[in-house]
């Protein structure tokens, strides 16, 4: 049906009569002035004011998006080629972005919605600059967080390899794929994965270092736990499987069953020896293995592969035993033995005890090495255990069983040096038999400090066997026995008051070593080092020394630089009183007669040589400076009653009396008048004072009360062996004193003969 129409179209091609409206006059309104009109504009010839153009634009910015720069924003796709993505915004222009940064999301197509970042609205070309990448990477971390939470499975583009795994770009962002997290099965070529885009789970994010760690594996590993769950259900102990070898480490061989995964331990490979077990199993190879036990909790199972074959011990020779021999290899060494294979399977442990009879603690490694082929004699065998010890000393003879033969006392032998100890050498006479010198048995004449000072490690030595101790395997040998004792010899040499020269080789706080002739050395305390001028003597220096004393049983010489000069003084000053003596006797026999005036002269002139001699001793007593002011003062009383006794001689009486031998003595302050005046000398002493005694000194007569020894006869009555076991416990000095004439000079204190006692020790000078 044609649709009405009440105006027909005119037609063109007909004449159209012409019509003749008539015309009526309209009143026209009256136009009145626009205020606001814009005259300029109009002039201009512009048709649109500026009011109407600001509205005119407002309307239209209204039609599109508010953006601004640095904004993340929604757009679609309009547009893919090779090269760019198009993006609408609802901005006047499209922004373009390079389809590089959607690698990650292949499946990208017109109609999608992305995010996207405004780099800038226009550049100088007018172009809207936008970017995808930088868009995902601001909210990249609020999404992998996200995913991390919620366990999601995202998509990451592998991009490349890196050491211990390979980089993976998630949400625009790098994270880390270890490589045992790629798949349940160990990956050994991982560049088969670059360039492609994988599941994942974030399994690890660390903010600090804005690190994220993926895993593909996790994906995975659930339905696999379910097939592990139930292959575990079915297993048994005993039960033969067939697996594929996955994974080869030094310890074991890991296989995969189907599903899961067992270990066979490197020891259950085989019944022998294994070093590495690539030498059993190759990897991807197919073997049958037991199963040997399994931890369902664990999730752990043990495999073995030497069950699968007898063991070797059960086809051990029957009818072998203890002490038969067997060759073998040795397969390990150790610190503490060697272990030799004598079957494959079998192997049995040669001690390093059993490998020779010496006593010393020696390393396996220097008798054998790993490969060497030796030959032993079984000691212990246990079946059941299936352990077997063996010996290679064994086949030696024990040179112990013959060793009073062999090494009879007295006998010399040439001993090689091992070891060294502070008492003495250990020294290997042959393998097995070993000895020590103890370090009094090096030398005669040296006193060695260390054994070191002789000798060295891995020297010979010359010896003799001194005693054997069967018990304990062990000989005591000296090397100084191979010479006569030299000091039979020193014993006539050195002898109590001889001079022999000699040179300060040590020389410590109480006392010095002197090197005497025919190498023996004597010691000296410092009191008897000094020298004549009062200076002490130096190390090195050669001096005279006078022997004080010499025991032969224990190899000690005393010896004295002081005493020589000391003497030669004593000499000298009983030269000059044997003079006194004689003008003393010329005057006792002429006063029997007459007194005259001569001898008054003779007496007059003594009288003046003795003050003198007095006055002499009181200074030189005065120099030593005892510290006591009561004896100095005690002294020098004494001193000025001596002097005036000496005044009284001189005086002429009517009957003078006979001037006796003591006077002699008054330079040594003993004057008396008659020999009757002995008594009154014993009782001058208080108490019995050891000090008197030539060698004692205060401590020693507290040490000898002490012992219980009170008076002269307790003393007298001591021989030198008691003196010695008395004071040799105090050690030092004490335990050097020679006391041979203590008890004789006690014998004359104790019958009051002091005048003996003096003149005995003026001769000795000191005594022993």
């Amino acid at each position: 049906m044609e649709e009405f129409n009440p105006t027909p179209e005119p037609q063109l091609d007909q004449p159209v009569d012409e019509v003749i409206i008539p015309t009526q006059e309209v009143p026209q309104p009256k136009l009145q002035p626009l205020a606001n009109f814009d005259w300029d504009t109009y002039e201009k010839g512009e048709e649109l004011s500026e009011t109407t153009k600001n509205e005119i634009i407002k309307l239209y910015d209204n039609t599109l998006n508010q953006i601004r720069d640095k904004e993340i924003v929604d757009g679609t796709v309009v547009a893919i080629n090779k090269r760019e993505v198009v993006i609408n915004i609802g901005y006047k222009s499209d922004g373009v972005i390079p389809a590089q940064e959607f690698r990650y999301n292949p499946d990208l197509k017109i109609g999608d919605k992305v995010e996207v970042f405004i780099e800038n609205q226009e550049d100088k070309k007018g172009q809207l600059i936008l970017s995808h990448k930088q868009a995902r990477t601001a909210r990249s971390w609020d999404k992998v967080t996200q995913a991390l939470e919620n366990q999601e499975i995202i998509h990451g583009f592998v991009k490349c390899r890196t050491k211990g795994g390979m980089i993976v770009e998630v949400f625009g962002i790098e994270a880390f794929l270890p490589g045992s997290q790629i798949d349940v099965k160990p990956i050994r070529d991982y560049d088969i994965y670059v360039g492609k885009t994988m599941e994942f789970k974030v399994v690890k994010i660390n903010n600090d270092y804005k690190n994220v760690i993926v895993s593909h594996k996790a994906l995975i590993e659930a339905e696999l736990e379910e097939q592990r769950k139930e292959i575990i259900s079915r297993l048994e102990k005993g039960q033969v499987l067939e697996g594929i070898v996955k994974n080869i480490t030094s310890y074991g061989v890991f296989i995969d069953l189907g599903g899961v995964d067992g270990l066979i331990h490197i020891t259950d490979l085989s019944w022998g020896r294994v070093n590495h077990p690539e030498e059993m199993v190759q990897l991807d190879e197919k073997i049958n293995v037991v199963i040997l036990d399994f931890d369902d909790e664990k999730k752990r199972i043990a495999l073995g592969l030497k069950q699968l074959t007898p063991h070797p011990w059960d086809a051990l020779e029957a009818d072998l035993k203890i002490g038969d021999r067997v060759k073998g290899r040795v397969v390990v060494m150790a610190d503490y033995g060697a272990f030799v294979e004598i079957i494959q399977g079998v192997e049995g442990l040669i001690h390093v005890s059993e490998m020779t009879w010496s006593q010393h603690l020696r390393s396996a490694q220097e008798f054998f090495r790993v490969g060497d082929e030796v030959e032993a004699v079984i000691l212990t065998l246990d079946r059941n255990e299936r352990k077997m010890s063996l010996g290679v000393k064994q086949l030696k003879s024990d040179p112990w069983e013959s060793i009073e033969v062999k090494y009879a006392i007295g006998k010399q032998h040439v001993a090689k040096v091992r070891n060294f100890t502070n008492f003495g050498v250990f020294v290997e006479i042959e393998e097995g038999v070993d000895g020590l010198i103890h370090i009094s048995d090096l030398s005669w004449t040296k006193k060695i400090k260390h054994p070191s000072e002789f000798t060295q490690i891995g020297s010979e030595i010359d010896v003799v066997v001194l005693e054997i101790d069967r018990e304990n395997r062990r000989l005591s040998l000296g090397h100084k026995q191979l010479e006569e004792n030299p000091w039979d010899v020193f014993e006539t040499i050195f002898i109590e008051g001889s001079i022999h020269e000699g040179t300060i080789i040590e020389l410590f706080e109480k006392g010095a070593v002197i090197a005497l002739p025919y190498g023996v050395e004597g010691f000296a305390t410092p009191k008897h080092l000094v020298k004549e001028d009062g200076t002490p003597a130096k190390i090195d220096e050669k001096l005279e020394f006078k022997v004080i004393e010499f025991n032969k049983e224990a190899k000690r010489i005393i010896v004295s630089h002081s005493r020589i000069h000391e003497d030669i003084a004593a000499a000298a000053h009983a030269s000059k009183e044997k003079g006194v003596e004689k003008e003393i006797e010329k005057v006792n026999k002429r006063a029997k007669t007459t007194t005259t005036f001569g001898d008054l002269d003779v007496l007059s002139d003594l009288k003046e040589q003795m003050v003198a001699d007095a006055k002499e001793k009181m200074i030189a007593k005065e120099a030593k400076k005892t510290p006591k002011k009561a004896a100095e003062k005690k002294e020098k009383k004494v001193e000025a009653e001596k002097v005036k006794k000496i005044e009284e001689v001189t005086e002429i009486k009517e009957k003078p009396k006979k001037v006796t031998k003591k006077v002699a003595k008054i330079a040594e302050f003993t004057f008396e008048e008659e020999p009757k005046a002995t008594p009154k000398a014993k009782k001058s002493l208080k108490k019995d004072d050891f000090t008197v005694v030539e060698g004692i000194g205060p401590k020693v007569a507290e040490i000898l009360t002490a012992e219980g020894i009170a008076s002269f006869k307790d003393l007298a009555a001591k021989t030198k062996e008691d003196l010695e076991a008395i004071l040799k416990p105090h050690g030092g000095i004490y335990s050097t004193m020679n006391p041979t004439t203590w008890a004789q000079q006690a014998q004359l204190a104790a019958d009051g003969k002091l005048d003996e006692l003096k003149q005995w020790q003026d001769e000795l000078k000191g005594g022993k």
